[in-house]
């Protein structure tokens, strides 16, 4: 057995590019960027009026003037005014080009119009009032950077500088598989003996997040069959996700069949729990990583966590931070193996604190249910409450 440090290490010396691809603008919402976006033109790309009012010329101000004749009314969407005479002001409305000859835009709320004049009801300043022209970025410049995750404001922007079509990080094909005769599927009625699949729904729903449709597959606990269609799943995917089927039991076949399909067992058992027996490998020929992760549901759910949601973001050259929280209790620790613990967080006197919640066991689906995600406490050590300690969110 390899500690979690040494099985963290070998999972990410395995990451892969998938390369890129180019996909409708709508369609990169929470896709990686994969190429640095520069502005098209100066933002904005005019002096941009940013209030409904008059538009004037400072010098007027300056000379004490207070009523201007209005020469003529500018819409936002207008080709660009001009005020004729210096001494007279023109309507405008938020959005719209300054007019020539202005540099100055008094608030409705200054003014007061009648019979064509506008006329100051308090004292305003000059020169206000304007957004502009290349003064939130100048044209050339970098607004966006790639390999970082398109979100709805990326979209804003991205549309902004006219690109209809995104470059972004390809995704690797993926394909979950369960495994058991003991599991049947959510619409029917378990015999005694049996239970429902929810494994593989959970993690389908964790990579549907991440805008990957993985392939489902459910393997019967027959050598022949599991064999067949693991070698098909390699044959077609980039990643398998399993569940099940590599502890010790008398029908866990699966590292004997991955060792026949020529994956190369990276670890198998970690000093860890929950988790303990999860297996990692490679098929080089095909350059497929595979995670079997054990069949209970904490154990899949948070070394799916742990393990595939890094490797994932060190394959798609994301940056992530570790995030901490304070202990609320006192912990007595197992000196030999590192422990991962369903927790509740919350903000209390400007501290981001964790609860623990008593779980029973890695099959305890309704704990997990109620968790934030799980504090990581590394083996040899008690923790006292007050104590901060690494944390991964679900």
């Amino acid at each position: 057995m390899i500690s979690h440090p040494e099985a963290l290490q070998k999972v990410l010396a395995t990451i892969t590019n998938f390369g890129t691809e180019k996909v409708a603008l709508l369609e990169s919402v929470n896709r990686i960027l994969a190429e640095d976006i520069f502005a098209d033109r100066d933002f904005p790309p005019f002096d941009r009026v940013t209030k409904d009012g008059i538009a004037v010329n400072s010098k007027a101000l300056e000379n004490g003037k207070t009523s201007f004749k209005i020469e003529a009314v500018y819409a936002a969407g207008s080709p660009q005014g001009i005020l004729k005479d210096p001494e007279n002001c023109v309507e405008i409305m938020t959005g719209a080009m300054l007019p020539k000859n202005c540099d100055s835009v008094i608030m409705y709320e200054d003014i007061e119009i009648e019979n064509g004049i506008a006329t100051l009801q308090t004292e305003v300043k000059a020169k206000v009032n304007i957004h502009r022209q290349g003064s939130d970025r100048q044209s050339g410049e970098k607004i966006l950077s790639k390999n970082q995750r398109i979100s709805a404001i990326e979209i804003g922007v991205l549309a902004t500088v006219g690109k209809a079509e995104v470059m972004v990080k390809k995704l690797p094909k993926i394909a979950i598989i369960s495994t058991g005769d003991e599991l049947v599927d959510v619409a029917e009625t378990p015999l005694p003996h049996q239970i429902r699949t929810s494994n593989t729904l959970s993690l389908f729903a964790a990579l549907e997040q991440e805008k990957i449709t993985p392939t489902l597959l459910h393997i019967r606990d027959e050598k022949k069959v599991m064999l067949q269609q693991v070698e098909n799943a390699i044959n077609n995917h980039d990643v398998l996700l399993l569940s099940g089927g590599v502890s010790k039991g008398k029908f866990d076949y699966l590292p004997e069949i991955l060792e026949e399909l020529k994956v190369e067992k990276l670890f198998h058992r970690v000093l860890q729990r929950p988790g303990k027996p999860l297996w990692f490998g490679k098929q080089h020929e095909k350059n497929v990583t595979v995670f079997s992760f054990p069949g209970n549901p904490n154990s899949t759910f948070v070394n799916f966590h742990i393990y595939f949601e890094r490797w994932l973001a060190a394959s798609l050259e994301l940056e992530t931070s570790t995030s901490e929280v304070i202990l609320k209790t006192d912990i007595a620790n197992n000196p030999k193996i590192t422990r991962y613990l369903l927790v509740k967080t919350k903000a209390e006197n400007g501290q981001f604190q964790a609860e623990l919640l008593n779980e029973n066991g890695s099959g305890d689906l309704i704990s997990l249910a109620n968790a934030d995600g799980v504090i990581m406490l590394p083996p040899e050590k008690d923790f006292k409450q007050g104590d901060v300690v690494e944390f991964i969110k679900f």
